[in-house]
């Protein structure tokens, strides 16, 4: 199942019944531009459906005949809620890649990412720090070799200062072990 581009050339053999809750129409034809059409060339269905939450019309592509125009567009809407779950995965939990390909393997990642992203937020909101729960595990990751306490890093030391701290001395300790090589 995909969204339906604007410019999409469909043609219509025929409509299906569809109930008045939210399905504008329900077709079945066949794509006809030149290149989709070669590629694709059997029958699809066409669901034109208006979401009241959002407002919005939209407008689905689907070689399922078994559903509903309802069932078609609660699947997208389901799917796209999943989407933006693990977009909030990799951009929250720092999670680019599986370890594990099995369904326990990725749900132990999942909650373990989940429970030090919760405790990180847990803490800032008990030291009543002023920034984000991101701007903290950046600085509990860059500070991770560290010896100052979490407590002083994170409400007596400036982030700003810090990172350019940080990285001013890892610069300094990479060209100094480049130096060491070389001698």
């Amino acid at each position: 199942m995909i969204r339906g581009k604007i410019n999409l050339k469909f043609n219509r053999r025929y409509s299906r019944k569809v109930n008045k809750t939210g399905g504008v129409y329900d077709q079945v034809g066949k794509l006809t531009g030149f290149y989709v059409s070669q590629d694709y060339p059997e029958k699809l269905r066409r669901v034109k459906y208006f979401d009241e939450e959002a407002e919005r019309t939209f407008v689905f592509l689907t070689n399922n005949f078994d559903l509903t125009a309802e069932q078609v567009a609660l699947l997208f809407k389901n799917h796209w809620m999943v989407e933006l779950f693990f977009k909030w995965i990799k951009q929250h939990l720092k999670i680019k890649s599986f370890w594990g390909t099995t369904e326990n393997a990725v749900r132990i990642q999942i909650y373990s990412a989940s429970i030090a992203y919760y405790l990180v937020a847990i803490v800032g909101t008990e030291l009543k720090i002023n920034s984000s729960t991101y701007e903290i595990l950046q600085v509990l990751g860059i500070s991770l070799l560290d010896k100052t306490s979490a407590v002083e890093l994170l409400t007596v030391i400036d982030y700003k200062d810090f990172k350019e701290q940080f990285s001013n001395q890892l610069s300094l300790n990479i060209f100094q072990e480049g130096s060491h090589e070389v001698m």
